[in-house]
């Protein structure tokens, strides 16, 4: 009774090693997985974004997004097969390198990232529900929005805006509170839809501006500067960004990893990073030049516009299109903020509270934190760009996921003894000194010393693409040399 009290501390059924039989995931369902990574409002804007910053040089461009994922697949495999070989998710697999009681803290670091960019990317959303609204009291009648209660702002926001937020919220707690099965239909759903929503918007800005177009696609094709040696700082930049965009769910990959039904599932499923990036590059390259021909203005002149698609829907003179775009954006938006922010979040604040939280309350947790931030990112938080952001947020994570694999596949030699993973008795693999593995905080603090040494040190601003990258082999290194004495 004893210790059945004691890993009452560290157990929830949320949590536990997942039974084989509900070890469901193939390789289409990884696919679609990384294709709700992408595919979002911020993916967008990353891919758009970089376009944009390198004048057009879209083999730069495509390249570096090439190179980054192949980053993305190497680290992916090596954080994902434990997760999946055993059962457990990212903050209990942390338990073996940062002890029983260190782990929950170290977790929750990527649970607060993951409510404050669940918060963000929810207001974007609820941009989209806004413009919804306004398209759908527009079209009824065509002055209802002069009505003096939709000029009325508070905080920022307007009743419409108000409304959206909230519901939002709501909506995405409703969905994301149904457990596992429930999720992966989400997922695979929402990936699919998207990709036939921006190719049937491509085939209609096509079918309207054919010769124009094409002229411009053609053109984007005979850029061929790759090669040249100027551009080649501009390739890595790109490549690093790209990988630092992925770094926040590679750490905790293994949350769904887990799922999986073998190793040999994984394996090819994150072969599809490469696909999807295919995919996805293609089709916002595209719709960026197509966006650029109808509008017929500088490209330049309306780069704000073009890295964002509520933008560019919203200056489309056609309530059907504007109406059907915003609703494949929206599901897009929706997919990305459950697997890439909400899942991590839960998963983190059900570890910190094991014996305290449910799938609901923990719910309930993310949303009214999540709703904070969101209040705030317009008037504060959007200051900071989305280069520099996603740069500086991946910086966090590279030593950790360099502590994690260093710890299983070379201290441990693949080898986790799954009672003690659960155990708070002092006597276990993983209690180490009170709970904590000293080693692995030491460590922790030298890859955070050099990878934020390139975001803080301006003579060093130009490894900032690497950053998790520079932190994963610093504190890999630290703690191998630590831990293998």
């Amino acid at each position: 009774m004893i210790q059945q009290k004691e890993n009452s501390n560290l157990t929830n059924w949320e949590i536990v090693s997942v039974n084989p039989n509900n070890k469901t995931w193939d390789w289409k369902d990884i696919f679609c997985y990384w294709g709700s990574n992408i595919q979002s409002i911020i993916g967008f804007s990353l891919i758009a974004s970089l376009y944009l910053v390198y004048q057009l040089n879209f083999l730069i461009v495509f390249s570096g997004c090439i190179i980054g994922s192949l980053l993305v697949y190497f680290f992916s495999n090596l954080i994902g097969k434990p997760s999946q070989k055993h059962g457990i998710p990212f903050p209990v697999f942390l338990r073996l390198s940062m002890g029983v009681f260190g782990a929950k803290y170290i977790a929750m670091l990527r649970g607060i990232v993951g409510i404050f960019m669940f918060g963000v990317q929810t207001y974007f959303i609820s941009k989209s529900i806004g413009y919804l609204i306004r398209i759908s009291l527009f079209s009824i009648d065509s002055t209802i929005l002069d009505n003096d209660i939709f000029l009325f702002f508070f905080m920022g926001f307007n009743i419409i805006d108000g409304l959206s937020l909230i519901l939002t919220f709501w909506v995405q707690y409703l969905l994301f509170s149904n457990g596992q099965r429930f999720i992966k239909t989400i997922i695979n759903f929402s990936t699919l839809f998207v990709y036939l929503g921006l190719i049937i918007f491509f085939v209609i800005l096509i079918k309207n501006n054919y010769n124009q177009i094409l002229e411009a696609i053609d053109n984007l094709f005979q850029n061929n500067m790759i090669y040249n040696k100027d551009n080649f700082f501009a390739l890595l930049s790109v490549s690093g960004t790209f990988f630092a965009y992925f770094s926040i769910v590679i750490v905790n990959y293994g949350d769904f990893a887990r799922y999986a039904k073998n190793e040999s599932e994984v394996n090819k499923g994150n072969l599809s990073i490469l696909l999807n990036l295919i995919i996805f590059s293609f089709l916002t390259i595209f719709l960026v030049l197509g966006s650029s021909v109808v509008f017929e203005k500088n490209l330049i002149s309306v780069e704000r516009i073009l890295t964002s698609p509520n933008d560019i829907i919203g200056k489309f003179d056609n309530t059907y299109l504007t109406f059907v775009a915003l609703l494949f954006i929206l599901v897009a938006s929706i997919s990305s903020n459950l697997i890439a922010n909400y899942i991590p979040s839960k998963n983190s604040i059900i570890n910190f509270f094991p014996n305290k939280t449910s799938l609901r309350s923990s719910g309930l947790i993310i949303v009214f934190f999540g709703l904070l931030f969101a209040v705030f990112w317009d008037p504060i938080l959007s200051r900071i760009g989305i280069l520099s952001f996603v740069d500086t947020i991946g910086s966090f994570f590279g030593p950790i996921a360099g502590i994690m694999i260093t710890d299983y596949y070379i201290i441990k030699n693949k080898k986790i003894i799954n009672k003690d993973i659960f155990s708070s008795t002092k006597d276990g693999a993983y209690y180490y000194s009170g709970g904590w593995q000293i080693k692995s905080l030491y460590s922790l603090f030298i890859g955070f010393v050099f990878a934020s040494a390139t975001i803080w040190n301006v003579e060093l601003i130009f490894l900032q693409p690497f950053s998790w990258i520079i932190g994963a082999v610093f504190s890999s290194i630290t703690y191998y040399l630590l831990a293998s004495k």
